[in-house]
């Protein structure tokens, strides 16, 4: 399986962040990626290949035009502002504040085009950020080329962000923008399987009024865990959308007997769905030993989920989504993909 990654998404260094109601170390770190990579060629896996660049246009088939345009000025508009360092927002439009008049002064911009306050922004986080989207759109293409499997080693994470707003580590959507140019491409139908303990809202509301991209989610009940807003069951999409949206939230503490249950569930629809790629939002942080997590997967679990997603028999692009036990990161992602190409 090809593996696709870029030095540059390394340059998004973030020192802290906002979690639990205090500033504490930043988790989603370089060294996430590094550690993968590090492990991938231990494992003798297969090429690392640079990403191509894609430009513009697949983002924008994803997200509005004016938060791109936010995400790219970002740092000349908030060091005109005086301000240097790592940038968090403070206000937000919340229930009776208007969000249609986009404010011109950066500290609005922060709030408009963000859902909370543990995402650090720099100097380097957009051109990070494309290099991420353009590693999926790079392994969508092999996918679409004829490759049973592909790895986009994106780091930042992508499935938070929506087609206006960030937060959650995420900025720009690398499945949700992989999807759309598969779709593009030619691709009648794209399910999306998201794994990570977090609810991917972001990937959620982005297609949660169509019917050609289906998207699944098994996660932390978000009554208990973040993002707190999105992920519940009864969320099954809108409109032309209605019935391809499918949650399955799990209470803390969930172990594989328990997670496995909801992950075929999901594969069982997906087969009913019958599309012609899957991409996995490969979330690492369902390991029993994830700092910020607690479900109880452990690492001979995530070779079982290779394994089942085989199953399909699908041309399956993964997208590396989070996961937080930096030093068990390698070890279980090559699993997954192990575990994906002996099943």
């Amino acid at each position: 399986m090809k593996t696709v990654f870029s030095p540059g998404q390394l340059a998004h260094d973030p020192r802290h962040e906002i979690s639990d109601g205090e500033l504490k170390p930043a988790v989603e770190i370089p060294a996430r990626a590094e550690i993968v990579r590090a492990r991938i060629l231990e494992a003798g896996m297969g090429e690392i290949l640079a990403p191509e660049e894609f430009g513009m246009a697949p983002l924008a088939r994803v997200h509005d035009a004016g938060y791109l345009d936010f995400l790219d000025s970002f740092w000349s508009r908030w060091t005109e502002a005086g301000r240097g360092g790592e940038a968090f927002p403070f206000v937000w439009p919340v229930r009776g504040l208007r969000a249609d008049p986009v404010p011109d002064h950066i500290d609005g911009l922060l709030g408009r085009y963000s859902f909370d306050a543990g995402t650090p922004m720099g100097e380097e986080t957009f051109a990070a950020a494309r290099a991420s989207a353009n590693s999926a759109l790079t392994g969508a293409r092999l996918v679409a080329g004829g490759d049973r499997a592909a790895f986009a080693l994106c780091r930042p994470p992508g499935h938070h962000a929506a087609a206006d707003y960030y937060g959650g580590y995420c900025f720009l959507n690398n499945a949700g923008i992989a999807a759309q140019w598969l779709r593009d491409a030619g691709a009648a139908r794209v399910a999306i399987f998201d794994v990570d303990y977090h609810h991917g809202n972001g990937t959620q509301a982005i297609f949660y009024d169509r019917s050609d991209v289906l998207f699944l989610s098994v996660h932390a009940d978000p009554r208990e865990e973040y993002p707190y807003f999105l992920g519940h069951a009864e969320e099954t999409g809108i409109g032309a959308g209605e019935g391809f949206n499918v949650n399955y939230p799990l209470a803390p503490g969930a172990d594989w007997a328990i997670w496995s249950a909801a992950l075929d569930a999901g594969l069982e629809r997906i087969a009913r769905f019958a599309p012609d790629v899957l991409i996995v939002s490969l979330g690492l942080d369902p390991y029993e030993k994830d700092p910020i997590s607690r479900f109880r997967l452990t690492q001979d679990d995530f070779t079982r989920l290779g394994a089942r997603l085989a199953r399909a028999g699908l041309p399956t692009l993964f997208v590396l989504e989070g996961g937080y036990a930096v030093d068990a990161l390698g070890v279980n992602c090559v699993n997954t993909l192990t575990g994906f190409e002996a099943g």
